[in-house]
């Protein structure tokens, strides 16, 4: 019975699910009745199968037949190997009239199934032509957890329920970190020494350092990098490390099922260190250690930009690459001294993906294949996978090669920009050897980011194009209009076509992509190990998708936000104004922020009783907007 009822309700909003070839559908009589049931569309557990393998006991099972178009097949396929759905499930309720949406939102409810907890829904989209409710609930779920989704009796119809239960998100990160910490991963990745591999050790003071990018081609005139803003009396230590890796050619992690101990590595791959060390000699056991993440499309080289607080306060700094960044595996450090020039390979992560002979800045950390629309969630698990190594690779490391350790393996910390954020937060949440961290401008979902972000929303027009989505010939609007309403904003009624198979496709390649996503993990970070650091206006990283993280782990005593908007930078984008000089006196002020909390815990207000920062945000609501300058930079 419940299984026919799918199929009839599934008909009447085909394009938006993608799922079954067209169906006619004709009212009944009873659809004249006050109190018939509205359906209820998705997410259900009728669109699973038993699975024992899974820590849910479930696996998805989303119709194939008759897919409208191959990445869309492809994207179901990816969800089939699921456990459960998202947790922040695109829900769909099907009415047999028009109803209000507001008013029929507000009866809208997800409650634990074998608990008290409960929560309405907001971003309701009302699509007119299917008379369908679209919703997402208004706190992100638990993973692995079986919900109620209830519809109470309104005006013009009864009430309604169905279950589901959602995946379990954060079981792969975990199992590699386990893997990690057993030595397991290590030794099938044939790794037998997991220390520090020293390559050199240069004073900053006489020293001038070039890095020669391998775009396709090796720079033949590369420009020498920022060392200015370091002590110099500081030292730069440049190394590598051997990492176990889960990634194939395609940039995914094998989806394995969630009562297993993970994917096995598939190999070890050698990645750079850069490091600063402070001046003078190392306290016994070395200096103490903080890891930092670099942002997107950048690489190591912003460490020399990032370390130099730490390195004033006793804090020795050390980066690695993201997957996919740091230029092409011939890039080089060419180090200049009195003594003569020194060439270091950088150990360099990108990959010529397309095979057109360049190296983009990006390329090579994104999926490709059937699970493409999961864009970047296996590289930044394998990122975050990379920093456990890192973090455990520091332990009593002698660099110089004078016999005492220059770094301590004791209580490192992390700070990360941007998308050092996003990965960091996953970070944090997973691995209890990360002491404390500072999430500087993190937001999540990618898609989200990508959706809104003036700066990235070009890639989410690539992936409807390749989807076949695209439904508008106005580039100011890049060519596609979704109609998708913020947190906290009125119900929005569908009026152009395609707006709904593009809120589909979107909400199904979140899904995918949820278990490399940073709101995922922030429930899991303990509130006295983390610091988040937002900017308020944000054109790259918006406001809203870091509302998404700190209000899934609740961390809203642990944020602190930068007004730019009350800063003579006002009208420039702040995105950057950790490592960017522009903004002085902020990037400053940023920086000792993050080494008093790396150094022993304390949070302190950058300019204490000024206006420009307010620690702990003042209120949440005011990272709902997206706060851009001008509102004709919204999509």
């Amino acid at each position: 019975m419940q299984q026919r009822r799918w199929h009839r309700a599934t008909s009447s909003v085909l394009g938006v699910l993608a799922l079954t070839a067209t169906l006619s559908v004709t009212a009944t009589p009873a659809a004249a009745g006050p109190n018939l049931k509205p359906v209820v569309v998705f997410p259900t557990d009728d669109l699973t199968v038993p699975d024992p393998a899974q820590l849910t006991g479930r696996r998805v099972a989303l119709p194939t037949e008759g897919c409208p178009e191959p990445v869309r097949c492809g994207l179901v396929r990816e969800l089939n190997e699921l456990d459960g759905f998202d947790l922040d499930p695109r829900i769909a309720v099907r009415f047999n009239r028009p109803v209000d949406p507001a008013t029929a939102a507000a009866r809208i409810t997800v409650q634990e199934e074998d608990g008290a907890w409960r929560t309405g829904v907001d971003r309701v989209v009302w699509d007119p032509a299917t008379t369908t409710l679209y919703a997402h609930p208004a706190e992100q779920l638990a993973p692995s957890t079986t919900y109620r989704l209830r519809v109470d009796r309104g005006p013009g119809h009864g009430a309604s329920s169905e279950t589901f239960t959602t995946m379990s998100a954060t079981d792969g990160l975990l199992d590699l970190r386990r893997q990690i910490d057993s030595g397991e991963a290590a030794t099938v990745a044939g790794i037998e020494d997991r220390g520090l591999q020293v390559d050199g050790v240069f004073p900053v003071a006489g020293t001038t350092l070039s890095w020669a990018k391998d775009e396709g081609e090796v720079d033949p005139a590369p420009a020498a990098q920022p060392l200015a803003l370091l002590p110099p009396t500081s030292t730069l230590a440049f190394g590598s490390f051997l990492a176990p890796s889960w990634l194939g050619d395609d940039v995914t992690i094998e989806q394995t099922p969630t009562r297993d101990a993970g994917p096995k590595p598939v190999g070890a791959e050698t990645l750079p260190f850069l490091a600063v060390l402070p001046a003078g000699s190392p306290p016994p056991g070395g200096w103490p250690v903080a890891v930092f993440g670099h942002g997107f499309t950048r690489s190591t080289a912003d460490l020399l930009l990032a370390a130099g607080a730490n390195a004033r306060n006793g804090i020795a700094t050390i980066a690695t690459n993201v997957v996919g960044h740091g230029s092409g595996p011939e890039s080089a450090w060419l180090v200049d001294t009195a003594a003569g020039r020194t060439r270091l390979l950088t150990h360099g992560r990108g990959v010529d993906q397309d095979g057109d002979g360049d190296i983009e800045s990006t390329e090579g950390s994104s999926a490709t294949g059937d699970a493409a629309p999961a864009s970047s969630r296996d590289a930044l698990r394998q990122t975050a996978a990379d920093v456990m190594t890192l973090v455990r690779a520091v332990d009593s490391t002698d660099l110089d090669g004078n016999g005492t350790p220059d770094l301590s393996g004791e209580d490192v910390t992390y700070f990360g920009q941007s998308f050092g954020g996003i990965y960091g937060t996953m970070l944090t949440g997973v691995d209890p050897t990360v002491a404390r961290s500072v999430l500087n401008v993190p937001g999540g979902p990618i898609s989200e980011i990508a959706r809104l972000s003036p700066a990235f929303r070009p890639l989410t027009t690539a992936a409807l194009r390749a989807a076949g989505l695209l439904n508008s010939d106005d580039p100011t609007r890049n060519f596609f209009q979704e109609q998708m309403p913020l947190r906290g904003e009125p119900p929005v009624t569908v009026t152009v076509a395609g707006a709904v198979e593009i809120q589909e496709y979107l909400a199904r390649a979140t899904w995918l992509s949820r278990s490399g996503s940073p709101e995922t993990f922030s429930p899991l970070v303990e509130l006295e190990r983390a610091v988040f650091q937002v900017a308020f206006g944000d054109q790259t990283v918006p406001n809203p998708t870091s509302y998404t993280i700190i209000d899934a782990g609740d961390l809203w005593s642990r944020t602190s936000l930068y007004r730019n908007d009350r800063s003579p930078q006002a009208a420039l984008n702040p995105h950057g104004f950790l490592l960017d000089p522009r903004f002085a006196p902020a990037t400053q002020q940023g920086q000792a922020q993050v080494a008093a909390f790396l150094g022993d815990g304390a949070v302190v207000d950058p300019d204490g009783p000024g206006p420009v920062w307010e620690v702990p945000i003042s209120d949440p609501a005011l990272l709902l907007p997206l706060n851009y300058p001008s509102p004709a930079t919204r999509p």
